[in-house]
């Protein structure tokens, strides 16, 4: 902010977007000190708007004569804020009073920061909310995860309205929140799988490994990126995961292609995340060449529902259905994916369908024979 020399009290600054006859356009504020002695900044407008340096002199001297006359000033208005700086107020809340608020942290970081954190409350619209649905969507992530993110928006306008932030309607109130039958049905055969993996390593060998890595353990990307190598450890085959969404650890176990895959790698400091973005930070998601590769592939052709589509997650899903198909007890898996109840785990129960028939099968036969026996009873 520049002071207007010529005129006490009034200060400029100049947009770097806005031009007015061929020079950056000015936005002038005056200040002066209410009666309690307050210091108050007041807007007053831009050059492109026809207001001048003189114009905004000519108003302090009013507000000025209005303090020492004690003519009641004119109410201020409240500076609205922008998303960001709700976000950070509500994540600061959430810390003492959430048991999820990494959850709320790392979505509002990862997929709300780049979309809405430079817009004021009231910008946010339930149309902009719907293109940033869809783009999500387009970027991969699970319906689940998409719905997690609107709700949030819907909780932090909520609070904006208890804290005296912002009055109006909640933009997220209209907007239609995804459905969360979600659950995926297609997983890779062997030959997708090793198709997949060949193409990445031709194209992004980092994503050739993410890839690899969540095939061979059913770890989630987020897991993934949050790895550091003091959890990596080859010599016993172990992985140490950190959940993201549930707060808790577990142990993934190494493949032999997992663990030559960790060998090859030069190995950082401690401290330092395995798998880093092209600036040397951690990665916040699934590199468009995983995309895209996909889509080369051919494997999401002519296909419209969600659950078919073949995504970064498809990959803890066919790690899972591979485990299920092999027979592998559903518990196992269960602690194999971190998941927190058995039921999150039983959708993979139907990918055993002989198990089901011989299953079925065998309790016909064993009402069949129950029946013989009551009839022999009765004619005997």
């Amino acid at each position: 902010m520049k002071r207007v020399q010529k005129y006490p009290g009034v200060y400029f600054r100049e947009s770097a977007k806005r031009k007015v006859n061929g020079q950056s356009d000015r936005c002038f504020y005056i200040t002066y000190k209410d009666p309690s002695g307050k210091k108050i900044w007041e807007k007053v407008g831009w050059t492109s708007e026809g207001y001048t340096a003189a114009m905004a002199s000519q108003l302090r001297a009013e507000r000025v004569r209005a303090v020492r006359h004690g003519d009641e000033l004119p109410r201020q208005k409240k500076k609205e804020p922008y998303f960001g700086e709700l976000a950070r107020k509500y994540i600061e809340w959430a810390r003492t009073n959430k048991k999820s608020w990494r959850d709320d942290e790392q979505r509002y970081r990862t997929h709300l920061k780049p979309y809405l954190t430079d817009r004021k409350l009231s910008q946010i619209s339930p149309f902009l909310l719907e293109k940033l649905k869809r783009k999500l969507a387009d970027e991969g992530l699970a319906d689940a995860t998409v719905k997690h993110c609107l709700v949030l928006v819907r909780q932090m306008y909520n609070k904006a309205l208890a804290w005296g932030l912002w009055k109006g309607e909640n933009p997220v109130k209209g907007v239609k929140l995804p459905s969360l039958n979600n659950s995926r049905v297609r997983f890779l055969s062997h030959e997708e799988a090793r198709l997949l993996l060949d193409e990445l390593r031709n194209v992004s060998t980092q994503t050739y490994e993410i890839s690899l890595l969540s095939l061979n353990t059913g770890m989630r990307a987020g897991e993934i990126f949050n790895l550091r190598w003091q959890d990596i450890d080859i010599e016993n085959g172990l992985i140490h995961v950190a959940d993201p969404k549930s707060g808790r650890s577990r142990k993934a176990y190494m493949t032999e292609m997992v663990k030559e895959m960790f060998a090859a790698k030069q190995r950082g400091n401690p401290d330092e995340h395995v798998f880093k973005d092209r600036n040397g930070n951690k990665i916040r998601k699934v590199s468009r060449a995983f995309h895209r590769t996909v889509d080369r592939l051919g494997f999401n052709d002519g296909i419209t529902d969600p659950r078919q589509r073949v995504t970064f997650h498809t990959l803890r899903h066919t790690f899972a259905s591979w485990l299920a198909i092999l027979g592998t007890p559903i518990h196992t898996i269960k602690e194999l994916l971190g998941h927190q109840t058995l039921g999150m785990t039983e959708r993979y129960s139907h990918l055993i369908p002989e198990n089901k028939i011989e299953a079925i099968a065998g309790l016909e036969q064993r009402f069949i024979s129950d029946r013989k026996v009551v009839d022999i009873k009765a004619t005997g």
